[in-house]
């Protein structure tokens, strides 16, 4: 059992003595988690000792790599932690924090606080160890991840909460993420006009776990509303920009015949309102989004939605529809890099962005919002690219789209049995497909890099097994 340096008894050897005694007699104790307010019980592993002793660590803890329902995770070792997977660690804010890292699995792993500059060593091989020992010097909520490309994605990921754990903008910053089944159904009936009101919005928003970024949208949600409506449908269009705004903003719906698809008499100030009115001439899923200059920043941000355009007779019914949009984000600090980021240009010229994301956020379709529907029912995915300028290769991992409405053109006959369907920036398509099987499906741009920057979303399937489509086991050591 390690203790922390008396600050007192200086000049007594004897006790001095007696300390490294204790410490080095007390190898191989399983370690007991800190909790806040508490002065932890060391771990000891083989193989972990580092430059900073763990007599100055105040709080340490113990993980352990494994595999756990599919996914890749750290287990809490002893104490309160004990088997939790993924455990939220708890220090006070200043404390010299040690985390100690067995490899339960074998694989390659290590562990990672970017936040604090902290990284381990990578290891391999069962039961091998390493350790990081760093000073949580900033009030908040951090991740700690395996940075083994792909591993944080594959489920190695917790939190560090240092102090209350919401001292900074970032840890308390609102969603702007619209869940994918905030659309509406269409009323049946004759050719009508439709009144739209549309407000943009800048704000500070959520990004990431301990990331904030200020985006700007249309009413405060990315993507902007789903708007619905019949061939032949007069629409009436309001744009209002919130006083607040630091910029000019306008709309572009690629439904529009006419200058600019409306951008042309919609450039609209703080404070001030612009209207204008069309007729959805065209049948098709269709784009609209920010067209004052510099368009791509006003794009990147956040600015972009779908408008579908009904044809005659409607589409035919399905049991869940779905409303996904693909966009990228150029931030100054790296992928993961915890705070309030800013813009970067630079990047957005160069096309190198350090966020992909559906619907707004990192984890916006898989933690917060994912989708659900059950074994038998069909789905149908209304799904856009914002850009601005990275082409998706749309693809639902474990499912074949049985159509695909290729380029969103809803009168031509859809493509049948597809496996990955390519959208371009400004671009949609529409797809369809039914549910035989339960488990999680995960919804990707097969450029899978982009899963590493923050790009997946889950549909979730209840239901029956179904062995006579598929059926497998997972065997193994779990790892714990």
């Amino acid at each position: 059992m390690s203790m922390n340096r008396p600050t007192y008894l200086y000049g007594i050897i004897v006790a001095s003595l007696l300390l490294v005694a204790l410490v080095a007699g007390c190898q191989g104790i399983s370690g007991v988690p800190a909790v806040l307010g508490q002065q932890p019980e060391a771990a000891h592993q083989p193989g972990s000792e580092g430059t900073n002793s763990s007599e100055n660590a105040e709080a340490q803890f113990t993980l352990k790599t494994a595999i756990s329902d599919g996914k890749m995770v750290f287990v809490g070792v002893g104490g309160g932690l004990e088997g939790l997977v993924n455990p939220e660690l708890q220090v006070q804010d200043g404390d010299v924090v040690q985390i100690t890292l067995i490899n339960g699995d074998g694989a390659l792993h290590d562990i990672t606080l970017p936040d604090f500059q902290a990284a381990s060593e990578q290891i391999t091989g069962k039961e091998s160890t390493t350790q990081i020992t760093f000073t949580a010097g900033i009030e908040g909520v951090f991740p700690y991840f395996c940075s083994v490309p792909g591993h944080r994605q594959a489920g190695m990921e917790g939190r560090l909460v240092v102090g209350t754990g919401n001292p900074t903008a970032a840890a308390e910053a609102p969603s702007i993420v619209r869940p994918a089944t905030d659309l509406p159904g269409l009323t049946a009936g004759p050719s009508t006009t439709v009144h739209l009101d549309l407000e943009t919005v800048e704000l500070e928003g959520k990004l990431a776990d301990g990331t904030s970024y200020t985006f700007w949208t249309f009413n405060g949600k990315i993507p902007g509303p789903f708007v619905r409506v019949r061939v032949g449908d007069r629409v009436a269009v309001t744009l209002k920009n919130d006083i607040l705004s630091t910029q000019n903003h306008s709309v572009d719906f690629h439904a529009v015949t006419g200058p600019g698809g409306g951008a042309a008499v919609t450039q609209t100030g703080p404070g001030q309102e612009t209207r204008f009115s069309f007729q959805a001439l065209n049948p098709g899923l269709y784009v609209y989004h920010c067209a004052t200059p510099s368009v791509a920043h006003h794009i990147a941000n956040g600015m972009y939605g779908l408008i579908l355009v009904e044809p005659e007779g409607g589409l035919p019914p399905v049991d869940h529809e779905f409303y996904v949009m693909q966009g990228e984000i150029y931030t100054q600090g790296a992928y993961g890099e915890g705070g309030k980021q800013e813009f970067s240009r630079e990047k957005m010229m160069a096309e190198t962005p350090e966020y992909f994301v559906f619907n707004g956020a990192a984890g916006s379709l898989t933690e917060e919002h994912p989708m659900k529907a059950r074994v038998g029912e069909t789905v149908r995915i209304f799904f856009g690219v914002g850009g601005p300028n990275a082409v998706s290769s749309f693809h639902v991992i474990g499912e074949i789209f049985d159509r695909v409405y290729d380029q969103a053109s809803l009168t031509s006959t859809p493509l049948t049995n597809v496996q990955t369907t390519l959208v371009p920036a400004g671009g949609a398509a529409m797809v369809e497909f039914s549910l035989d099987v339960p488990g999680r499906y995960i919804l990707v741009d097969h450029a899978l890099s982009r899963l590493e920057r923050g790009l997946a979303g889950y549909l979730m399937v209840d239901g029956p097994d179904n062995p006579q489509v598929f059926e497998g086991t997972i065997q193994g050591d779990s790892g714990h």
